[in-house]
């Protein structure tokens, strides 16, 4: 990001210092955490976090109350929504094998009060999911025992009714967060056995569940007596998908664990990509299972699969199906707790979080602080607060995250890389960066002119005679050479990047907005049809206009890691269907949403933004930059200049003799 000269106001810098963005190292698979997890461990922690109790629960509440039978058409369509996002998270995962997740990508690409603002989202989110999913496990547990802890724990114990608060403390599910949290203390790998032995035990549940109620399908079920296969029609199979996208919610966990990956490079989008297949598989196969052994309309939401075993007749089915559930209970539980600490930790190890967080325990090679805090906090979470009410909540966080990882992903296509003076590479995406590995037009002068051309450095020089020897190369986010002649008095004398910048903005507002009109027009908005089509023709097109300019410019091709397909187009669908299913949350979700926000900012204003290592690093002393200076008869002049912290040349520098020694040259541009 390019820094602010003398003469700036305190707002702008004040901006700049709330957008600036994180500089990763050269060697990106350094870390202090310890690399152990093969491919199969990913896969099967993203099968954990996707397979849970919502197999078991979702399918059952979806078919009967809002699709039927449809459900599996439902659920392909969430599947294939939300492999657009599984996409963006496979690509950073792989580009930048960091802990951290959608912060991560976020700061690398966005700024550092978005990243903040999205690890704070995500940890709420990993929060309230894990100690939801605790009360669930608890639950069911306690119902295949005739309810005989609650009963207990209100007679013997406490009850009260207060609001927000559940009914009586829920001990059996603060407990196993507790001893979950003990165990994922000791280290990613006994974390990785854990959820190796509850995935298989799923799966082979799953497979119980498939093979034997095939065996006890029938076709009537979906016949036109029990009401046909889309009873609600299309408007119920979208609305069935909206509810289906937040069954795949958890192949976050992945790029989360990057950081722990032997390979990330590989392991990362081959994993999502099976775990996400296998869950769709797992999702899809089942719902036709269900509706096909009993008619959709007399499901049991509580427990839909084993109430289908029961009713046919096969009673003992249903605690295999217990055993499978609970199993399924533990995987995700499981995942939120091994998310939630590495969020944290990288928030921590970037000083943006309360550094107690970014300690690394020396044997485990895991942030045993973070781990232990919040799942005492997940289990307090659970044992006294009715989790109901607040479930909704943990769908805005994800679709943000999503948003702006599918924004980032675009940034970083089309954004030339950047390389400090300190060696360290930075994938910054700011239009107003220093300059870029390809001049642009602007910065090239004719050589028969006799004036003094100045590059960064030696390569500037190289990349420069190779432009000129074939028009057709382009620098990256520089505008398409066809498009030259027609845009380029336009759009030519922009920085690589910028106009892609302003596009991802623009194409985000447009989104807001179509989505907007879309859900409230017509019905809060009471808008007139003529202005209601006039909106939706308007920000279509500005959608569509914004895609448009982002393809027109050069993208990143040379990339060695996995790299989304259709780029712009796929992260754009992402975002719009993203925007689109946050449209349709309560205000009540908005409003805790806001309040959330409102608290993050606190503690960024309060301690991140005066702890910030990116802070803290302009904050150091001079650095040394070279720049060389090309004189007409080909020579080069290294220019040594000191670096201010405020980013600007110290007028007094030392330059170097200038030579026309062919040697001498080579040796300085090897430098």
């Amino acid at each position: 990001m390019e820094t602010c000269p003398s003469g700036c106001t305190p707002a702008v810098r004040f901006c700049q210092k709330l957008n600036r963005l994180k500089t990763l190292d050269d060697d990106m698979m350094a870390t202090s955490l310890k690399r152990c997890l093969s491919t199969l461990d990913l896969t099967l922690l993203g099968v954990g976090g996707m397979v849970g109790s919502g197999l078991y629960v979702l399918t059952g509440t979806v078919a009967k109350d809002i699709v039927g039978p449809a459900v599996i058409v439902s659920f392909i369509i969430a599947g294939l929504a939300s492999l657009l996002a599984a996409f963006c998270y496979a690509e950073f995962g792989a580009r930048i094998p960091k802990t951290g997740s959608a912060y991560m990508f976020t700061y690398v690409s966005v700024g550092e009060v978005w990243a903040f603002l999205i690890g704070w989202n995500v940890i709420l989110e990993n929060m309230i999911g894990g100690a939801a999913v605790a009360r669930a496990w608890s639950g069911y547990l306690d119902s295949m025992f005739n309810h005989a802890i609650q009963n207990f724990t209100e007679t013997h114990v406490m009850q009260w009714n207060v609001p927000f608060l559940a009914h009586y403390p829920d001990i059996l599910a603060a407990g196993i967060l507790v001893v979950a949290s003990f165990f994922i203390s000791f280290g990613v790998q006994v974390s990785s056995y854990l959820n190796h032995i509850f995935s298989t035990i799923s799966m082979c549940v799953i497979i119980f569940i498939l093979v034997f109620g095939f065996i006890l399908a029938e076709p009537v079920n979906w016949s036109e007596k029990e009401g046909g296969f889309a009873p609600f029609g299309i408007s119920g199979i979208l609305a069935g998908s909206a509810t289906c996208f937040y069954a795949f919610v958890g192949f976050d966990v992945i790029a989360s664990s990057s950081e722990e990956a032997k390979n990330p490079q590989k392991s990362v989008p081959i994993a999502t990509a099976i775990s996400l297949g296998l869950a769709a598989a797992a999702y899809i196969l089942v719902s036709t299972v269900l509706t096909l052994m009993v008619p959709w309309h007399t499901l049991d939401p509580n427990s839909a699969l084993a109430d289908a075993f029961f009713r046919r007749g096969y009673s003992w089915a249903g605690i295999i199906v217990a055993i499978g559930s609970i199993c399924a209970m533990n995987t995700v539980l499981l995942c939120n707790l091994f998310s939630l600490p590495r969020i944290v930790y990288a928030m921590a190890e970037d000083g943006l979080f309360f550094s107690i967080f970014a300690q690394v325990n020396p044997l485990t090679k895991v942030p045993v602080n973070a781990i232990l805090v919040f799942g005492i906090l997940m289990a307090t979470m659970a044992l006294v607060f009715d989790l109901e009410a607040l479930v909704q909540f943990l769908s805005i966080g994800t679709l943000l995250a999503y948003t702006f990882v599918a924004a980032s992903v675009i940034v970083l296509r089309f954004q030339p890389d950047k390389t400090s003076s300190k060696g360290t590479a930075s994938t910054s995406p700011n239009p107003s960066a220093g300059p870029s590995e390809a001049p642009s037009e602007s910065q090239t002068i004719n050589e028969d002119s006799g004036e003094l051309k100045q590059y960064e450095s030696f390569s500037d020089k190289l990349q420069l005679v190779e432009r000129q020897a074939s028009t057709e190369h382009r620098g990256v986010g520089q505008l398409k050479a066809y498009w030259e002649p027609y845009l380029g008095k336009l759009l030519g004398q922009c920085e690589p990047g910028e106009v892609v910048g302003h596009c991802v903005l623009t194409l985000i507002v447009s989104s807001v907005s179509l989505c907007a009109v879309v859900e409230f027009g017509t019905k809060q908005l009471h808008l007139p049809v003529w202005s209601f089509i006039m909106l939706l023709v308007i920000f279509s097109l500005a959608y569509v206009l914004s895609l448009t300019l982002i393809w027109l410019h050069e993208p990143q091709t040379s990339s060695k890691t996995f790299q989304v397909p259709l780029v712009p187009l796929t992260p754009a669908a992402s975002i719009l269907i993203n925007i689109f299913l946050m449209m349709k949350l309560s205000y009540l979700t908005w409003i805790r949403f806001t309040v959330w926000i409102a608290i993050g900012l606190l503690v960024y204003f309060g301690y991140g933004i005066w702890h910030s290592k990116e802070g803290l690093r302009e904050l150091q002393p001079k650095d040394m930059a070279a720049r060389y200076v090309v004189l007409p008869s080909g020579s080069l002049v290294e220019t040594v200049q000191s670096v201010q912290p405020d980013g600007q040349l110290d007028t007094s520098s030392h330059h170097t003799a200038p030579s026309t020694d062919p040697t001498s040259e080579e040796y300085t541009g090897n430098r």
